[in-house]
Formats: C-alpha cells, structure tokens, sequence
C-alpha cells in the first residue's frame, strides 16, 4: 500500500507540474568550504518559500521523497561519509503514510564533506531529488549541479570559498524566471506591509505630527509639494539604507530592535516630541537660525527641505518600535549574506509607508488656503500638541522597562496621560487660552464633541491606575508588571482554577526584573525552562517577546487575559518568555558566540535575540512555539492573533501533539 501511495503522489506531483508549470519553491545555493590536509566541505543551501517544506534526508523509507544528493563519480575527490543537514527537522506524523516523516521549513542546510585528491582546480557534478509540499499539494524535482573547486599548489592552503548556483542543465531559464517571479512577489508582499505599518500603534500617532509640521511655515504652493517629495522620497531612502548597511556591514537581524529600544534615541525623540509639543502650545516657532533662513530664501527655502528630510528620520526612527519586527524578518536575509532581496523588500516597504504621509503632507498646503482657517488651524495645533505630548512619554517608557530603572510606572504614567486629556477638554470649551489663540465666542458642535471625547477616554483611563487592563490601549501603555499599585491584585480572576497555582521547579533567573503578566509563573531562561518542563513532564511555551513590542502587550492584554487561555497556561504549560531587547548583561560564561552573524552576544536580549533567528530563522514579535521536552517543536508556530478562539485552539493542538509523544 505504501508503494501505490508512493507512485500516486509522484504521478500527481508530475501532472502538476507539468500542466500547472510550477515554479520551484526552494532556491538553491551551494558553496565549497576549503580546509586544512585536503579535506573540504561542499554545502547546499536550501531557502524554502513561505507555507512550503522540504523533506529530511533521514527518515524510514516507504513514505513521501527524500532529499538525496548523487554526486558523479569522479579521481578528483572521494565523499567522507553521507550528508548533514541543520537546523534539526521538524517530525511529524503523515497521514497519509501512515508513518513519521522530517521536513524542514523556512531553510536548510546540507553539508557533505569529501576529500581531495589533487590540486588542480575541478568541477563536482550531480543532482539533487527532493519534493517540496504544501497543505493540498507536492512537486517532485530533480535537478543537476555543479560547483567549481578552485585549485592550488599545496592541500594545506585550501582556504578559499566558492560559491555558485545550482543549474538545471535542460532548462537554463527557468532558474531566472523563478528569481524574477519570486522578487516580484516579494516586493508585493514589502508594500502590503508597509501599508499596514501604517496603522500601528507606534506609527498612526505620527500621523497629526507630520500634518502639524507641513501646515506651518509655507510660503508657496511649489514648495509645499516640493518638500513633501523629499520628506517622501526620503523614507524610501532611509528604509533601503537599513537594508543595504546590514548587507555590507553584518550588523545583524537585531538592528531595528536596538534602534528602538537604546536609550539614546529614545531620549533624543522624548526631547524632540517635547519641542514639538511646546511650539504647538506656541512657546515658539521651530525655524532656522536667520543666517541660514535668509540663504535659504536667496535658494529656494533650502532650509525647509532639510527640515523636510530631518521630519522623515524623525518619523522612520520612531516607527522602529513597531516595523522593527517587519523590517528584522527581512534582514534576516541580509544578515545571512542576501543583498538583493532585503534592498528590494526594504525599498517596497517604504515606499508603500511614505506614500500616505507624503500626501497628507501635500494636503495641508489646501487646508490652509481654505476661507478663515487661521483660528480653527491653531486650535488643531493645539490638540495636537497634547497628543504629541501624551505619546512621549511612550520613549521614556521603552527605557525604563528595557533597563529596569523603574522611573515611570504604569499608574504614573496614565495619571499624566489622564491630566493631559482633561486639558484638552477643557481647551476645547474654551476655558484655556494660548498665546496665539483667538477668542472662543462659543462652542461649535465639533468642539464639543472633540471635547466630550477627551473627556470619555480620560474617564476611561482612570481605573488602569488601580490595576484595570485597558485592553484598547495596551499597545501604548506600560504593562501591568510595572504597576506600582493594582487593587486587581487583591482580587481572584473570574473564570481561573481557585486551586493553588502550581509552584515552578526552582525560583526562575531574572524574576527579580523581569515579569509575566495575570499573575502567570514561568521562567526567562531558556535551559532553565527546558529543565522544568522535564521535570514536570510539561510542554513548554516559547514565548519571544521585547519590552518595546506593542504587539505583544496587545496580545497580553487581549488574548492571553481571556480565562480560557489563562486556565491553559497555568495547568498546561510551562511558559519561558524570552524577551530579545532586554539590556542585562550576562556573565562571560553565559556569552554565546553567534552561528548567524559570528559576533559574541553579551547581553540576555541579544542571545535570546539569536537563538530566535539560529532556530527559527525569524525575528518577530511576539512568536509563540510550542516544544516538547527536547525542544522540538509540537505545532506549527504562532504570531500576533486578536482572535482568542485560534489562541485557544493552538495551546490544545499543541498539548494534543504533546501528549501523543508520551
């Protein structure tokens, strides 16, 4: 029966293929690696396109195609035993085999190493046989290679590395077809994500800002179109020089997420924000010194066009917090040696990001022509200046959980938030005047709605000092660890076992700094939490996660406060979160040296940072993956999902696949 269901799987991987001309979803790349006494490794990279995987070479036969590497015969070289492959591969039972069977996804990794017999410069030939598959369909595919080895005069300076590509010798085009095909798709997908960037919540408070900062100060309609080109143009520009300085410099996949959590540029754009919001107020006009105003009158408001490009930084830096993730998956590839497919994902990326605001820019040129526009234009300054106001605070915030100093806590923290918004509300009726406001003879009907907003989400903002969630604000917000006073506490969760919590094997490293949100009990170091798991016998949940990351506090405070998910995570699971920009050093011996970029990681962010991209080759988050005991993974991985049914859902399938193993 394996066999009927062996050659029914080819006969309908090869009808497919030929019938529906499908392009091969794994781009090869091979290299030789040259050592010392003639010996060398000749390795194959398999880069795995998205929601496809590539079976292992070593499984029991009678199932799906094994990766298999055939290497012609040849005096030049001898083999020295068979294939490795890496990262470990997934296991999986396959029902249709009716049998366990390996795969990889994502990447994978071959190395055979052989022997050489001569010093003179070759070529080794062969294939490769491998099926790629997706849910409801496989391809087989059997292609030639060939890698140069480049000769010298003595086995003992073989250092040198090669690379090339595989070549399928029948169809010499079809490898250039698949690559265009495959970036084209890849640009697509940069641009949708640069549009949905947009609207999160590190993002969409920039918006009012940038409006704000292109209403004032325009002298002609030419120059207002102008500097929105280059304030547009130079998003573009400063996205793709991220991508094409990680490639050069192997800066590394964690870049973005210590762009936006340092404390350098974070308490650069508090003060910024601080200035912002003051010349809003009307403490003063953000311009040029006269020197330079005055030459850039004589030439065309250069001056403007640089504050144009300063605006662009301003908004790309700030939005690190949340694109980070976004713009780390692509650098992944760029840490890994890839240029051209960062460059062209980080280009789509931002100029779907900046087409938005560059014409919001160019907007508000009209705004202010429009009839009378001269006082309702001061008053949205000013609402504009308290949100502007109300959103640093998010910077300072990212320093105080990244470095534990515990200067701003969360009840702190909402308390000028709810001052701020009351301000604004009594602004709005006309009760605060600034200096170059006009008088508020009445209130107009969107004055009083704006005000009763205010006023709503200050009210609302209230019963997070003593503890309350605000789940619709989470994103923006310290987490509830950082609460200094939660009356919550007090309090058992409705919904959760009342039966005391289970008790860890030990007390976790970090505790002390480090916190699960609702009361939850788990560990922030990887081998620690393996160890427990063992010792409980308990999957475990790998929760990669960043003090920074607005998307993991939404998920917390959205998903993981539901009483159904709580339950699973403290009866099923033991929780390791990994937080990859924590700042605390580590000990020298707990320095790990990077398989990805070689560099020493000395701090618990950046090795929990690495061990994410080595594993998993991602570095999103929030990334939750099931393991077992091992470390192999149970289930499919999971990211940012509001819906609390597939979160339910996952943590079952995965203690289902758990339990199975046992």
């Amino acid at each position: 029966m394996k066999r009927i269901a062996l050659l029914t799987s080819i006969l309908i991987v090869f009808t497919y293929g030929v019938f529906a001309q499908v392009v091969d979803p794994v781009k090869w790349k091979n290299r030789v690696k040259l050592g010392e006494d003639g010996m060398a490794e000749v390795i194959f990279e398999a880069n795995i396109d998205m929601n496809w995987h590539l079976y292992s070479q070593y499984f029991d036969e009678g199932g799906p195609v094994r990766t298999t590497f055939y290497f012609d015969e040849s005096d030049k070289f001898e083999l020295i035993g068979t294939p490795s492959e890496s990262p470990e591969p997934k296991e999986v039972m396959d029902e249709i085999f009716k049998m366990k069977v390996k795969y990889f996804s994502h990447k994978a990794t071959f190395v055979q190493k052989i022997k050489l017999l001569t010093e003179e410069s070759f070529t080794i030939t062969g294939s490769v046989e491998y099926q790629v598959c997706q849910d409801d369909k496989c391809v087989y595919f059997n292609p030639d290679f060939k890698v140069n080895v480049k000769g010298t005069t003595s086995p003992t300076a073989l250092t040198e590395t090669l690379t090339s590509h595989v070549e399928i010798e029948d169809e010499p085009s079809s490898s250039t077809d698949m690559e265009s095909k495959s970036i084209w798709g890849f640009f697509l997908l940069s641009f949708v994500l640069g549009l949905a960037a947009i609207l999160t919540p590190c993002v969409f408070p920039m918006i009012p800002m940038t409006v704000s900062f292109f209403m004032q100060g325009q002298t002609s309609k030419f120059n207002s179109i102008v500097k929105a080109l280059i304030f547009g143009i130079s998003i573009v520009l400063l996205y793709t020089s991220v991508g094409l300085i990680v490639s050069l410099t192997s800066a590394g996949a964690d870049f973005t997420t210590g762009l936006s959590t340092h404390w350098i540029p974070n308490t650069i754009f508090f003060v910024l924000f601080l200035a912002f919001a003051a010349s809003f107020f009307g403490m003063f006009e953000i311009v040029l010194p006269s020197g330079l105003a005055n030459k850039a009158d004589r030439q065309v408001d250069k001056g403007g066009f640089l504050a144009s490009f300063f605006m662009a930084f301003t908004l790309v830096v700030v939005s690190f917090s949340c694109t980070g993730p976004i713009v780390g998956a692509l650098l992944v590839k760029a840490a890994a040696g890839d240029v051209l497919e960062p460059l062209i994902g980080m280009f789509a990326f931002g100029f779907a990001f900046a087409l938005p605001f560059t014409l919001l820019a160019i907007f508000p040129r009209l705004l202010k022509n429009m009839p009378k526009s001269g006082g309702w234009m001061n008053a949205v300054k000013v609402v504009l200046g308290f949100v502007i106001l109300a959103f640093s605070l998010k910077f300072i915030s990212n320093i105080d959980q990244t470095y534990h100093l515990g200067i701003l806590s969360r009840d702190v923290f909402l308390a000028i938030w709810i001052i701020l918004f009351v301000l604004m509300g009594i602004y709005l009726l006309g009760k605060i005047k600034f200096s170059h406001d006009s008088d508020v003879k009445f209130v107009s009907v969107p004055r009083l709605v704006l005000a009763i907003a205010s006023f709503t989400f200050a009210l609302y903002l209230l019963p997070g000092i003593f503890g309350a969630d605000l789940t619709a604000v989470s994103a923006l917000i310290p987490p509830k660890s950082a609460q200094q006073f939660d009356i919550s506490k007090t309090q058992v969760n409705v919904g959760v076992s009342k039966t005391e919590p289970i008790s860890l094997c030990e007390t976790p490293k970090y505790s002390d700094i480090l916190h699960l949100p609702h009361g939850l009990e788990g560990y922030f170091d990887y081998e620690e939490g393996i160890a427990c798991a063992k010792k409980m016998n308990k999957p475990v949940l790998l929760d990669f996660t960043g003090h920074a990351c607005s998307n993991c506090k939404e998920m917390e405070s959205k998903v993981w406060s539901d009483p159904e998910v709580l339950k699973r995570l403290r009866e099923d699971y033991i929780i390791i979160a990994l937080y990859v920009d924590d700042r605390t050093k580590l000990p020298e011996s707990e320095w790990v040296e990077s398989t990805v970029d070689g560099k020493v990681k000395k701090t618990l962010g950046k090795k929990n940072a690495d061990f994410q991209i080595a594993k998993y080759n991602i570095n999103t988050q929030p990334y939750y993956v099931l393991v077992d005991t091992n470390g192999e993974t149970l289930v499919e991985p999971g990211g940012h999902d509001l819906n609390i049914d597939n979160f339910v859902k996952f943590l079952d399938s995965g203690l289902e696949e758990f339990q199975k193993r046992n």
